[in-house]
């Protein structure tokens, strides 16, 4: 370990006596009050809008803009029986695109705790990113020590899009099922994993990047089958983590079906969100950035795949194991594949948090990275990130009427 990160877990040792999930909590809780800051400074200048019922909001009604809008709408009305069409007979934005864990889990907070659905959905956002956060710690310990594990969440928690894990969205619920997912696939326990990837099914569409990952993780324990024989019945169980992960891909668009009578109500209501009308494999990438920046801007997506993939396959990264670099390639290519860029694609950036372990030079063989000092390192990567979170806030969170880009 090199001498400076051994420093650093000796002081924390000494000021947390040891504690790894009370230095999580803490670490987070202090990012998670700048955020607040800025959200309470930024939400005085929220004009009113039909998006925030007509009336000046506080800091409250300022975290359920937006898609907070539409999970509002899934707990206090549900989903449609019958698809709503306009006159050409093409599906309109509806609730069928939005997924019912998170909105449903919000309504029954505010039963229990009779909070507004605004102040319900925005606690639970917090408390399940709190969770989060030390899940994926423990996802990344093994791997990373306590120090480059701490940094790791450090930096994801003051994330340009960060803010997102403390508002009416459904990201702080994803990352938490997510980082348990791959925390159980990484130690083998093939069933919890199955679990949490058919409830991922509920919160995301990230079915298959799942199952990309979990096909690694099943190769990786068919490889030691020699030294460690698979034991009766861990075949069968292995096997179903990779059932879960089709299921989580069916799940939602089944029950949009039972729900209308319609077998593709889900990706007709899709299309209806969509500005090209459909999804279209990777070709925004390659139109929307020529469009705004000419022949540069494919060119520069090009290279940021390619660097993305020299990142994550070079020995820089080799200390996440394969679990990790899987599922963040994976994941960048289902984005390419099934999103169009635009300002959303901040917010998918969030389950790519093994990239800031390269970024910050703690996965490589060495555990530390080259030149620049891992602090140092550290240090610019949060103001820069801040001063952009701060953006994110400023331009892209907040609306202005009357039509505006969902962040």
């Amino acid at each position: 370990m090199p001498v400076g990160r051994a420093r650093a877990e000796a002081v924390l040792g000494r000021v947390f006596g040891g504690h790894f999930v009370l230095q999580v909590v803490v670490l987070y809780a202090v990012t998670r009050v700048i955020t607040a800051v800025m959200l309470a400074v930024v939400a005085p200048t929220q004009q009113p809008a039909a998006m925030t019922g007509g009336v000046r909001v506080g800091y409250l009604g300022f975290t359920r803009l937006w898609d907070g809008e539409w999970y509002e709408r899934v707990a206090t009305e549900g989903y449609p029986s019958v698809l709503p069409r306009d006159a050409s007979g093409d599906a309109t934005q509806n609730t069928w695109a939005f997924y019912p864990l998170f909105p449903y889990l919000a309504r029954a907070v505010a039963q229990l705790t009779g909070l507004s659905f605004a102040a319900a959905a925005s606690t639970l956002a917090l408390l399940l990113g709190f969770a989060a956060a030390v899940v994926m710690a423990r996802l990344v310990q093994p791997r990373l020590g306590n120090v480059g594990a701490l940094l790791v969440v450090g930096l994801y928690a003051v994330f340009p899009s960060s803010p997102v894990l403390q508002v009416a969205y459904t990201e702080s619920l994803a990352i938490l099922l997510l980082c348990g997912f791959l925390l159980a696939l990484t130690r083998e326990r093939w069933l919890i994993a199955t679990g949490l990837a058919v409830l991922i099914g509920l919160s995301r569409p990230i079915a298959l990047p799942l199952g990309v990952v979990t096909l690694v993780a099943l190769w990786l324990r068919w490889r030691r089958r020699g030294s460690e024989p698979v034991e009766r019945g861990e075949g069968a169980k292995a096997l179903a983590s990779l059932v879960g992960c089709g299921v989580a891909g069916l799940l939602w668009p089944s029950i949009a079906w039972l729900g209308t009578g319609v077998p593709d109500a889900y990706f007709q209501t899709m299309r209806a969100w969509s500005w090209s009308g459909g999804v279209q494999l990777f070709g925004p990438w390659v139109d929307i950035p020529r469009a705004y920046f000419g022949p540069i801007g494919p060119v520069v997506v090009v290279v940021t795949v390619v660097l993305l993939v020299i990142a994550l396959g070079g020995p820089w990264a080799r200390r996440l194991g394969p679990q990790l670099r899987v599922w963040t390639l994976a994941y960048a290519a289902y984005v390419m594949a099934a999103q169009t860029p635009g300002t959303s694609t901040a917010r998918y950036l969030l389950p790519m948090f093994p990239l800031l372990a390269v970024a910050l030079g703690v996965a490589s063989e060495r555990g530390r990275g080259r030149g620049i000092p891992t602090g140092v390192r550290a240090g610019v990567l949060t103001v820069v990130f801040l001063w952009l979170q701060w953006k994110w806030i400023s331009v892209l969170w907040h609306f202005t009427p009357p039509t505006d880009w969902a962040p």
